[in-house]
């Protein structure tokens, strides 16, 4: 009974920053790969950011260098650090973790950029 929590999505004005989080709980301890994804209106899901469990990170191209992506083991936690906010990254944000072959997924927090 994996289940994964994101907080912290809200409206936003352009250039701003924002941090996400998503908390897990259940039999999730050590997830080889943990990370966020996003899903805009009339777009399919596609991946923000990863990071493995020897803290190895990932980007995509269109979030590198404004969004950072850590973990807290100890915690159960992924945070999404992002600053620079654009129209383009609003976006239902979705937690993911990748453990023992299978894959978790959160409810999603909701992110609008706009003034």
């Amino acid at each position: 009974q994996v289940q994964l929590v994101e907080t912290g999505g809200r409206l936003v004005q352009p250039g701003g920053p924002l941090r996400l989080s998503c908390v897990g709980s259940g039999s999730i301890f050590s997830p080889n790969v943990m990370g966020w994804y996003r899903q805009a209106p009339g777009k399919e899901r596609e991946l923000v950011a990863h990071i493995t469990s020897d803290h190895g990170t990932i980007y995509a191209d269109s979030v590198k260098g404004r969004f950072t992506i850590s973990r807290d083991n100890a915690k159960n936690t992924v945070y999404l650090q992002m600053s620079s906010l654009k129209p383009e990254d609003t976006a239902v944000y979705y937690c993911n973790i990748q453990l023992l072959g299978r894959s978790y997924w959160g409810q999603g927090t909701q992110v609008t950029v706009s003034s």
